[in-house]
């Protein structure tokens, strides 16, 4: 799922390409698309609205409409967003699309159909989105931006001192702190040298200080550099790069950067968790109550990992390999899912890119 880096992408393509635009319509081709409104009361709210700004809050872009009203957008899993020419070939997975004027598009592309979007009105005091009048604002649940100036390390130790739980589990929760995902949790874990199922209770000021800065210097990258096209992400400007410099994250069985040991991989409530159990070491008292999970842990193929000399016999792919051990064959049929999830991804985008007239009929001006 996109996280921060790659959503502020998605916002900072948009912005001038959408915004100053007037919404003149919109066809809605899956219901399940919108979160607050049937297809035509959601066509009938936004026609007529000119985009006066966008932004960002945790992993939703945030539209500001004339009138008074806010577009957000959930991406989710396979989420993409295009501006297009209208004459621009239909595309079976596009959900939603707002007509604009000029003669564009915007189209949300979904091919799993877990994106969101919803229309609301703005508390007159606040300015926050709010489902209804008098209601509780739509981000009333999220957690501080860790990017923002107010986001310091103080702050964030009186937040990390109210908690007791895993810290992988902390960092994924939205209401702790937003936007950070399965991809950059794992990062700057691995960054701050602290096990992903180390107790957030066990932590000392100096670990605390370390996880404070990985989180930010590693999001800070990840912008930077467009984010992390690992899996269905793309911007409406291409692709991300941080993929390239990620240390842990998919890198199960390959040599940490660090010690050169191979890293290891677990299951964290459901999400895939990569770590090196030899940098980030966990405590005798968190090591019994994560026994169970550890359990699942699957291992490198030794003390050495690999890519520090010639393969041997039972590294090599395919038939070729012999002697594998179960360990080891486990290991191997992991990195060959892997490496065809990465090929299957990448192609995925270019047919989504391809679908989207993008390499013919790039927009070069803002409307």
């Amino acid at each position: 799922m996109p996280e921060l880096p790659e959503v502020e992408t998605v916002v900072r393509d948009l912005r001038p390409l959408l915004v100053g635009a007037t919404i003149t319509g919109a066809r809605c081709a899956w219901a399940g698309t919108l979160r607050t409104h049937g297809a035509d009361a959601f066509a009938a709210g936004v026609a007529g609205r000119r985009v006066e700004a966008i932004s960002r809050r945790a992993k939703l872009l945030v539209l500001d409409l004339s009138g008074g009203l806010a577009l957000t957008i959930h991406l989710k899993m396979t989420g993409q967003l295009f501006v297009v020419p209208a004459a621009t070939p239909a595309d079976p997975y596009v959900r939603l699309v707002l007509e604009l004027d000029g003669g564009r598009e915007l189209r949300f592309r979904d091919i799993r159909k877990f994106g969101k979007v919803g229309l609301y009105a703005r508390h007159p005091g606040t300015g926050e989105p709010v489902i209804e009048a008098g209601a509780s604002s739509v981000f009333a649940a999220l957690g501080p931006e860790p990017l923002s100036d107010e986001f310091t390390l103080a702050v964030f130790r009186q937040r990390l001192r109210r908690r007791s739980g895993r810290l992988k589990s902390l960092l994924l929760d939205q209401s702790f702190v937003a936007g950070i995902g399965n991809i950059y949790a794992d990062e700057a874990l691995w960054a701050a040298r602290l096990h992903p199922l180390r107790s957030a209770s066990s932590l000392r000021p100096s670990d605390e200080r370390r996880l404070y800065l990985a989180i930010r210097e590693i999001l800070a990258e990840a912008v930077a550099r467009r984010g992390s096209s690992v899996d269905d992400y793309t911007a409406p400007e291409g692709d991300g790069s941080m993929q390239e410099r990620l240390r842990v994250y998919q890198r199960a069985g390959h040599p940490c950067l660090r010690c050169g040991r191979a890293l290891r991989r677990i299951v964290v409530g459901t999400r895939a968790t990569h770590f090196c159990s030899w940098c980030q070491r966990l405590s005798a008292a968190d090591r019994k109550g994560a026994a169970t999970i550890l359990r699942g842990m699957t291992p490198g193929p030794g003390p050495t990992g690999i890519g520090r000399r010639g393969r041997r016999w039972t590294e090599l792919p395919g038939p070729a390999a012999i002697g594998l051990t179960p360990e080891e064959a486990h290991l191997s049929d992991l990195r060959a899912r892997a490496t065809r999830t990465r090929t299957a991804a990448a192609a995925r985008r270019a047919r989504a890119r391809a679908a989207a007239g993008q390499a013919a009929t790039r927009l070069d001006v803002a409307p």
